[in-house]
């Protein structure tokens, strides 16, 4: 089981993807974006080093006891160790980011590699139903839970 991300301003909705990979995989590979990978994403705002986030992450996975389950990577590309025989059987993504999975399983197959199964999660909505966003909450709107800071 394998979930990637930046993990800036770890919020809710980073939580529940988390959470539902670590509920469907005994063991997670969770690759976090490094920080010439997140340079070269061109997020509309400042992003958190690797270490503020590497930092946050596992804090969370701690908390939860899960910490001893995953095996956390940086991610020095958007594919990570996803085109390697045996390495990953799954991945857990949101909505907005499936069709990453989808280009994944498309170079597994033109390698002659089995696709993995895909399990996309809903965006977690905020307050006023639009998804919770690292952008939204650098942008002042909502809070880590998705509460409108403005109107």
């Amino acid at each position: 089981m394998a979930v990637g991300g930046t993990f800036d301003e770890f919020h809710r909705g980073h939580r529940t993807l988390l959470l539902k990979a670590f509920e469907v995989g005994e063991r997670v590979l969770v690759g976090l974006c490094s920080d010439r990978l997140v340079e070269g994403l061109s997020k509309p705002h400042v992003t958190a080093s690797y270490e503020q986030r590497l930092k946050e992450l596992k804090r969370f996975l701690q908390e939860r006891g899960l910490l001893d389950r995953a095996e956390i990577m940086p991610l020095n590309d958007p594919f990570g160790v996803t085109l390697s025989e045996g390495r990953v059987e799954a991945l857990v993504v949101s909505r907005e980011t499936e069709r990453m999975a989808v280009k994944i399983n498309e170079e597994r197959r033109r390698r002659g590699l089995a696709p993995l199964q895909i399990v996309v999660i809903d965006m977690v909505p905020s307050e006023n139903h639009a998804p919770i966003s690292t952008t939204r909450i650098r942008q002042g709107v909502i809070d880590r839970e998705g509460h409108l800071l403005k109107t």
